[in-house]
């Protein structure tokens, strides 16, 4: 078992929420539930792929140093500004 299956399994198959912002001549993304783990790219579904890549990353060094993946509850909402 890998380290995303792991926190799959540790975290009942909860999803968590990627941030991909629009910036200068590029993407970037962040997810807050995994503080840290960050990415870019020239698209947006190449910075998606790449904090994907980078989570899985990040899962696999938490594993190796038997850190516990422990993600915190968010919810997200869109308001529409008047």
């Amino acid at each position: 078992m890998n380290a995303f299956t792991a926190i799959i399994k540790q975290t009942d198959g909860k999803k968590i929420t990627i941030i991909i912002e629009k910036a200068d001549g590029n993407y970037s993304a962040y997810c807050s539930e995994v503080p840290g783990c960050i990415a870019t790219g020239a698209t947006e579904e190449e910075t998606y792929k790449t904090m994907m890549d980078a989570l899985k990353f990040h899962m696999e060094g938490m594993e190796l140093e038997n850190m516990p993946i422990e993600l915190p509850q968010i919810s997200v909402r869109q308001a529409e500004l008047r």
